[in-house]
Protein backbone atom coordinates (compact mmCIF):
# COMPACT_ATOMS: atom_id res chain seq x y z
CA UNK A 1 0.00 0.00 0.00
CA UNK A 2 1.36 3.44 -1.05
CA UNK A 3 2.03 5.51 1.89
CA UNK A 4 1.73 8.75 0.46
CA UNK A 5 1.63 10.12 -3.16
CA UNK A 6 4.79 10.81 -4.76
CA UNK A 7 3.55 14.03 -6.15
CA UNK A 8 0.89 16.31 -4.37
CA UNK A 9 -2.42 17.45 -5.98
CA UNK A 10 -1.98 20.90 -7.91
CA UNK A 11 0.83 22.74 -9.41
CA UNK A 12 3.31 24.39 -6.52
CA UNK A 13 2.73 28.17 -5.98
CA UNK A 14 4.72 30.22 -8.12
CA UNK A 15 5.71 34.00 -7.64
CA UNK A 16 3.80 36.27 -5.16
CA UNK A 17 1.53 33.86 -4.09
CA UNK A 18 4.57 31.27 -3.53
CA UNK A 19 6.40 34.43 -1.30
CA UNK A 20 2.76 35.09 0.34
CA UNK A 21 2.80 30.83 1.20
CA UNK A 22 6.47 30.83 2.51
CA UNK A 23 5.34 33.79 5.25
CA UNK A 24 1.96 32.39 5.96
CA UNK A 25 3.92 29.34 7.00
CA UNK A 26 6.44 30.89 8.68
CA UNK A 27 4.23 32.77 10.77
CA UNK A 28 2.30 29.82 11.53
CA UNK A 29 4.32 26.78 12.15
CA UNK A 30 5.86 25.79 14.89
CA UNK A 31 9.23 25.19 13.78
CA UNK A 32 11.30 23.27 16.21
CA UNK A 33 15.42 22.22 15.98
CA UNK A 34 15.59 19.40 17.60
CA UNK A 35 19.67 20.11 18.19
CA UNK A 36 21.55 23.33 18.20
CA UNK A 37 24.74 23.71 19.91
CA UNK A 38 25.26 27.37 20.77
CA UNK A 39 25.87 26.38 24.71
CA UNK A 40 28.72 25.25 23.28
CA UNK A 41 29.92 28.92 22.89
CA UNK A 42 27.82 30.73 26.12
CA UNK A 43 29.24 28.72 28.21
CA UNK A 44 32.00 30.47 27.21
CA UNK A 45 30.52 33.80 27.08
CA UNK A 46 29.21 34.61 24.06
CA UNK A 47 25.96 36.46 23.86
CA UNK A 48 23.12 34.33 22.39
CA UNK A 49 21.33 38.18 22.21
CA UNK A 50 24.14 38.77 19.04
CA UNK A 51 26.55 36.53 18.40
CA UNK A 52 27.45 37.25 14.05
CA UNK A 53 30.52 34.89 14.40
CA UNK A 54 27.97 31.96 15.11
CA UNK A 55 25.38 30.96 13.04
CA UNK A 56 22.75 31.07 15.82
CA UNK A 57 21.52 34.24 17.82
CA UNK A 58 18.27 36.07 18.94
CA UNK A 59 17.72 38.00 16.07
CA UNK A 60 18.33 35.28 13.12
CA UNK A 61 15.91 33.25 15.31
CA UNK A 62 13.37 35.69 14.91
CA UNK A 63 14.12 36.21 11.31
CA UNK A 64 14.04 32.11 10.75
CA UNK A 65 10.56 31.71 12.39
CA UNK A 66 12.19 29.34 15.06
CA UNK A 67 9.35 28.94 17.64
CA UNK A 68 11.49 25.79 19.78
CA UNK A 69 14.74 24.87 20.45
CA UNK A 70 16.35 21.79 21.83
CA UNK A 71 19.67 23.32 22.81
CA UNK A 72 22.60 20.92 23.23
CA UNK A 73 24.27 19.77 26.34
CA UNK A 74 26.81 18.57 25.00
CA UNK A 75 29.56 16.93 26.86
CA UNK A 76 32.94 15.86 24.60
CA UNK A 77 34.18 12.60 25.16
CA UNK A 78 37.36 14.08 26.99
CA UNK A 79 35.70 14.86 29.71
CA UNK A 80 35.61 11.47 30.57
CA UNK A 81 39.16 11.95 32.00
CA UNK A 82 39.12 12.04 35.49
CA UNK A 83 35.06 12.09 35.63
CA UNK A 84 34.41 15.33 34.78
CA UNK A 85 31.60 14.40 32.51
CA UNK A 86 28.75 15.28 35.16
CA UNK A 87 30.87 18.69 35.65
CA UNK A 88 30.57 19.68 32.28
CA UNK A 89 26.92 18.78 31.88
CA UNK A 90 25.51 20.92 34.97
CA UNK A 91 27.76 23.78 33.50
CA UNK A 92 26.44 23.47 30.15
CA UNK A 93 22.73 22.93 31.93
CA UNK A 94 23.26 26.38 33.55
CA UNK A 95 24.37 28.27 30.65
CA UNK A 96 21.09 27.08 28.75
CA UNK A 97 19.14 28.22 32.38
CA UNK A 98 21.06 31.28 33.33
CA UNK A 99 22.95 32.72 29.85
CA UNK A 100 19.99 31.99 27.27
CA UNK A 101 16.81 31.57 28.87
CA UNK A 102 16.70 33.76 31.87
CA UNK A 103 18.81 36.07 30.71
CA UNK A 104 16.36 36.93 27.62
CA UNK A 105 13.12 36.33 29.32
CA UNK A 106 11.21 38.26 26.55
CA UNK A 107 12.36 36.04 23.46
CA UNK A 108 12.98 32.54 25.58
CA UNK A 109 10.54 30.67 27.77
CA UNK A 110 11.80 27.17 29.42
CA UNK A 111 9.97 24.47 28.08
CA UNK A 112 10.19 20.58 29.32
CA UNK A 113 6.39 19.53 27.26
CA UNK A 114 5.01 19.56 24.18
CA UNK A 115 2.16 21.44 26.23
CA UNK A 116 5.04 24.07 27.36
CA UNK A 117 5.67 24.86 23.75
CA UNK A 118 2.51 25.08 22.25
CA UNK A 119 2.14 27.97 25.23
CA UNK A 120 5.48 29.31 24.36
CA UNK A 121 3.85 30.03 20.54
CA UNK A 122 0.73 31.77 21.73
CA UNK A 123 3.07 33.87 23.89
CA UNK A 124 4.89 34.82 21.10
CA UNK A 125 8.23 33.61 22.70
CA UNK A 126 10.75 30.73 21.74
CA UNK A 127 10.38 27.88 24.03
CA UNK A 128 13.95 26.64 24.88
CA UNK A 129 14.55 23.07 25.49
CA UNK A 130 17.61 20.96 26.55
CA UNK A 131 18.93 17.25 24.94
CA UNK A 132 21.75 15.79 26.69
CA UNK A 133 24.24 14.83 24.11
CA UNK A 134 26.79 11.85 24.90
CA UNK A 135 25.47 9.26 27.40
CA UNK A 136 28.83 9.02 29.26
CA UNK A 137 27.78 12.10 30.80
CA UNK A 138 25.37 10.33 33.41
CA UNK A 139 28.69 8.64 34.54
CA UNK A 140 27.00 4.53 34.42
CA UNK A 141 24.73 6.45 37.04
CA UNK A 142 20.65 6.40 36.91
CA UNK A 143 20.69 8.70 39.49
CA UNK A 144 22.67 11.45 37.61
CA UNK A 145 19.83 10.51 35.04
CA UNK A 146 17.17 11.64 37.04
CA UNK A 147 18.62 14.12 38.22
CA UNK A 148 19.67 15.79 34.59
CA UNK A 149 15.68 14.76 34.11
CA UNK A 150 14.69 17.19 36.84
CA UNK A 151 17.01 19.91 35.80
CA UNK A 152 15.15 20.17 32.37
CA UNK A 153 17.17 17.25 29.87
CA UNK A 154 14.30 15.89 27.36
CA UNK A 155 16.55 13.85 25.76
CA UNK A 156 19.24 11.75 26.10
CA UNK A 157 21.71 10.74 22.93
CA UNK A 158 23.09 7.72 24.12
CA UNK A 159 26.61 7.84 22.78
CA UNK A 160 28.74 10.96 20.47
CA UNK A 161 31.32 9.92 18.78
CA UNK A 162 32.86 7.49 21.48
CA UNK A 163 31.74 4.16 22.30
CA UNK A 164 30.99 4.53 26.58
CA UNK A 165 30.78 1.70 29.06
CA UNK A 166 27.45 0.78 27.71
CA UNK A 167 26.32 1.70 24.35
CA UNK A 168 28.21 1.52 21.26
CA UNK A 169 28.89 4.18 18.65
CA UNK A 170 29.07 4.97 15.26
CA UNK A 171 31.98 6.98 15.53
CA UNK A 172 34.82 4.36 16.99
CA UNK A 173 33.26 0.96 15.36
CA UNK A 174 36.41 0.60 13.22
CA UNK A 175 38.95 1.03 15.99
CA UNK A 176 40.12 -2.26 17.23
CA UNK A 177 41.48 -0.95 20.02
CA UNK A 178 37.91 0.13 21.51
CA UNK A 179 36.18 -2.39 23.59
CA UNK A 180 32.39 -2.52 22.60
CA UNK A 181 29.69 -4.42 23.21
CA UNK A 182 27.60 -5.79 20.38
CA UNK A 183 24.95 -3.08 21.07
CA UNK A 184 23.63 -2.15 24.49
CA UNK A 185 24.46 -3.82 27.26
CA UNK A 186 21.93 -4.83 29.88
CA UNK A 187 22.56 -1.99 31.56
CA UNK A 188 22.55 0.20 28.46
CA UNK A 189 19.12 -1.41 28.31
CA UNK A 190 17.77 -0.31 31.56
CA UNK A 191 18.85 3.18 30.33
CA UNK A 192 16.44 3.20 28.02
CA UNK A 193 13.79 2.07 30.42
CA UNK A 194 14.20 4.43 33.22
CA UNK A 195 14.13 7.24 30.15
CA UNK A 196 10.99 5.55 29.14
CA UNK A 197 9.99 6.01 32.83
CA UNK A 198 10.90 9.22 33.22
CA UNK A 199 9.51 10.97 29.95
CA UNK A 200 12.78 11.66 28.21
CA UNK A 201 13.38 10.39 24.59
CA UNK A 202 15.92 8.06 23.89
CA UNK A 203 18.16 9.91 21.05
CA UNK A 204 19.90 7.36 18.74
CA UNK A 205 21.84 9.79 16.43
CA UNK A 206 25.83 8.55 16.30
CA UNK A 207 25.03 5.18 17.56
CA UNK A 208 26.42 2.20 15.92
CA UNK A 209 23.47 0.30 14.13
CA UNK A 210 23.33 -2.70 16.39
CA UNK A 211 22.28 -0.20 19.29
CA UNK A 212 20.22 1.04 17.57
CA UNK A 213 17.98 -1.98 16.89
CA UNK A 214 18.25 -2.77 20.61
CA UNK A 215 17.17 0.76 21.48
CA UNK A 216 14.20 0.19 19.53
CA UNK A 217 13.66 -3.32 20.53
CA UNK A 218 13.59 -2.29 24.36
CA UNK A 219 12.08 0.85 24.12
CA UNK A 220 8.11 1.39 25.04
CA UNK A 221 8.51 5.11 23.83
CA UNK A 222 9.28 5.90 19.86
CA UNK A 223 12.85 6.94 19.25
CA UNK A 224 14.43 10.54 17.98
CA UNK A 225 17.06 10.96 15.97
CA UNK A 226 17.74 14.10 17.43
CA UNK A 227 20.29 15.07 14.24
CA UNK A 228 20.79 12.50 11.31
CA UNK A 229 20.62 12.25 7.60
CA UNK A 230 20.04 8.93 4.90
CA UNK A 231 22.99 6.54 4.48
CA UNK A 232 21.44 5.78 0.87
CA UNK A 233 22.41 9.37 -0.37
CA UNK A 234 25.60 9.77 1.79
CA UNK A 235 27.26 6.59 2.68
CA UNK A 236 29.06 8.08 6.16
CA UNK A 237 28.85 5.63 9.07
CA UNK A 238 27.13 8.27 11.22
CA UNK A 239 23.87 8.70 8.79
CA UNK A 240 20.80 6.29 9.09
CA UNK A 241 20.58 3.27 6.49
CA UNK A 242 17.31 2.98 5.15
CA UNK A 243 16.12 -0.32 6.91
CA UNK A 244 16.92 1.94 10.28
CA UNK A 245 14.61 4.83 9.06
CA UNK A 246 11.79 2.43 8.03
CA UNK A 247 11.98 0.93 11.63
CA UNK A 248 11.89 4.43 13.40
CA UNK A 249 9.08 5.44 11.31
CA UNK A 250 7.55 1.96 11.86
CA UNK A 251 7.16 2.77 15.71
CA UNK A 252 6.50 6.37 15.83
CA UNK A 253 9.79 7.87 15.84
CA UNK A 254 11.35 11.25 13.72
CA UNK A 255 14.27 11.38 12.06
CA UNK A 256 15.55 15.30 12.57
CA UNK A 257 17.89 16.00 9.21
CA UNK A 258 21.08 17.20 10.34
CA UNK A 259 22.50 19.70 7.45
CA UNK A 260 26.04 19.20 8.02
CA UNK A 261 27.99 19.41 4.79
CA UNK A 262 29.74 15.77 4.88
CA UNK A 263 26.63 14.41 5.77
CA UNK A 264 24.19 15.17 3.56
CA UNK A 265 26.81 15.53 0.58
CA UNK A 266 28.95 12.56 -0.92
CA UNK A 267 30.85 14.99 -2.55
CA UNK A 268 31.42 17.17 0.40
CA UNK A 269 31.78 13.65 2.54
CA UNK A 270 34.16 12.10 -0.37
CA UNK A 271 36.21 15.48 0.09
CA UNK A 272 36.79 15.68 3.92
CA UNK A 273 37.74 11.86 3.78
CA UNK A 274 40.79 12.31 1.35
CA UNK A 275 41.26 15.71 3.74
CA UNK A 276 42.10 13.91 6.75
CA UNK A 277 45.41 12.25 5.24
CA UNK A 278 46.53 15.48 4.93
CA UNK A 279 48.70 17.79 7.57
CA UNK A 280 45.79 19.99 9.17
CA UNK A 281 47.95 23.29 8.34
CA UNK A 282 47.19 21.71 4.24
CA UNK A 283 43.49 20.65 4.02
CA UNK A 284 41.11 22.76 2.20
CA UNK A 285 38.03 23.77 3.18
CA UNK A 286 35.15 21.82 3.49
CA UNK A 287 33.11 21.05 0.42
CA UNK A 288 29.82 22.85 0.96
CA UNK A 289 26.63 21.46 0.29
CA UNK A 290 23.56 23.04 -0.76
CA UNK A 291 19.57 23.32 0.57
CA UNK A 292 18.90 20.85 -2.53
CA UNK A 293 21.03 18.16 -0.63
CA UNK A 294 18.99 19.06 2.13
CA UNK A 295 15.99 18.80 0.62
CA UNK A 296 16.76 15.62 -0.80
CA UNK A 297 17.49 13.63 2.46
CA UNK A 298 13.80 15.33 3.44
CA UNK A 299 12.29 13.41 0.13
CA UNK A 300 14.23 10.51 0.46
CA UNK A 301 12.88 10.15 3.77
CA UNK A 302 8.97 10.89 2.80
CA UNK A 303 9.76 8.06 0.22
CA UNK A 304 10.80 5.60 2.31
CA UNK A 305 8.66 6.18 5.24
CA UNK A 306 6.55 8.73 4.52
CA UNK A 307 5.82 12.07 5.97
CA UNK A 308 5.50 11.84 9.39
CA UNK A 309 8.79 10.82 10.53
CA UNK A 310 10.76 14.09 9.34
CA UNK A 311 11.84 16.51 11.69
CA UNK A 312 15.04 19.67 11.60
CA UNK A 313 17.64 19.00 13.46
CA UNK A 314 20.59 21.06 12.51
CA UNK A 315 23.09 20.97 14.63
CA UNK A 316 23.66 24.46 13.81
CA UNK A 317 26.45 25.60 16.36
CA UNK A 318 28.01 22.23 16.20
CA UNK A 319 29.53 21.63 12.70
CA UNK A 320 31.54 23.87 10.97
CA UNK A 321 29.80 23.67 7.35
CA UNK A 322 26.07 24.71 6.46
CA UNK A 323 24.68 24.23 3.35
CA UNK A 324 24.59 27.26 0.90
CA UNK A 325 21.05 28.57 1.18
CA UNK A 326 20.93 27.64 4.72
CA UNK A 327 23.62 29.18 6.13
CA UNK A 328 22.69 30.11 9.42
CA UNK A 329 18.77 30.04 11.92
CA UNK A 330 17.96 32.74 9.79
CA UNK A 331 17.53 31.09 6.17
CA UNK A 332 14.93 28.64 7.50
CA UNK A 333 11.95 30.44 4.89
CA UNK A 334 14.61 29.47 2.26
CA UNK A 335 14.16 25.84 2.49
CA UNK A 336 10.21 25.98 3.34
CA UNK A 337 10.07 27.64 -0.56
CA UNK A 338 12.11 25.39 -1.42
CA UNK A 339 10.24 22.22 -0.46
CA UNK A 340 6.95 24.41 -1.77
CA UNK A 341 8.64 24.31 -5.20
CA UNK A 342 9.35 20.65 -4.61
CA UNK A 343 5.46 20.09 -4.32
CA UNK A 344 5.31 19.54 -0.64
CA UNK A 345 2.18 21.64 0.86
CA UNK A 346 2.25 23.52 3.59
CA UNK A 347 0.22 20.65 5.82
CA UNK A 348 3.47 18.34 5.30
CA UNK A 349 5.60 21.12 5.93
CA UNK A 350 4.42 21.99 9.60
CA UNK A 351 4.10 18.11 9.59
CA UNK A 352 8.53 18.37 9.72
CA UNK A 353 8.65 21.57 11.12
CA UNK A 354 7.42 20.69 14.50
CA UNK A 355 4.02 18.58 14.33
CA UNK A 356 5.84 15.25 13.95
CA UNK A 357 8.12 16.30 16.70
CA UNK A 358 5.20 17.27 19.16
CA UNK A 359 3.17 13.80 18.26
CA UNK A 360 6.46 11.69 19.31
CA UNK A 361 6.79 13.85 22.64
CA UNK A 362 3.27 13.34 23.62
CA UNK A 363 3.46 10.17 23.17
CA UNK A 364 6.92 9.96 25.34
CA UNK A 365 4.94 11.45 27.83
CA UNK A 366 2.10 9.33 27.45
CA UNK A 367 4.14 6.23 28.07
CA UNK A 368 5.74 7.91 30.96
CA UNK A 369 2.65 8.78 32.27
CA UNK A 370 1.53 5.26 32.04
CA UNK A 371 3.99 3.54 33.38
CA UNK A 372 3.82 5.90 36.59
CA UNK A 373 0.67 4.56 37.08
CA UNK A 374 1.43 0.66 36.75
CA UNK A 375 1.83 -1.36 39.67
CA UNK A 376 5.36 -2.05 41.20
CA UNK A 377 6.94 -5.39 39.62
Amino acid sequence: MCLFPLLLAGAPPKGKKLDSEVKKITRSAILIDTHNDIPSFTVDGADIGNSPKNYTDIPRLKQGGVGAVFFSVFVDAKYVNGNHSANRALQMIDTVRQDIIARYPDTFRLSFTSRDIETAHKRHKIAGLMGLEGGHAIEDSPRLLRDYYRLGIRYMTLTHFNTNNWADSSGDMDKPEVAHHNGLTPFGKDVVREMNRLGMMVDISHVADKTFFDALETSLSPLIASHSACRAITNVPRNMSDEMIRALAQKGGVIQINIYCPFISQRSADASKAAENLPPNERPPIVRATLDDVVAHIDHVRQIAGINAIGIGTDFDGIECAPIGLDDVSKFPNLTRALLEKGYSARDIRKIYGENTMRLMRQVEKVAAQLARAPAP
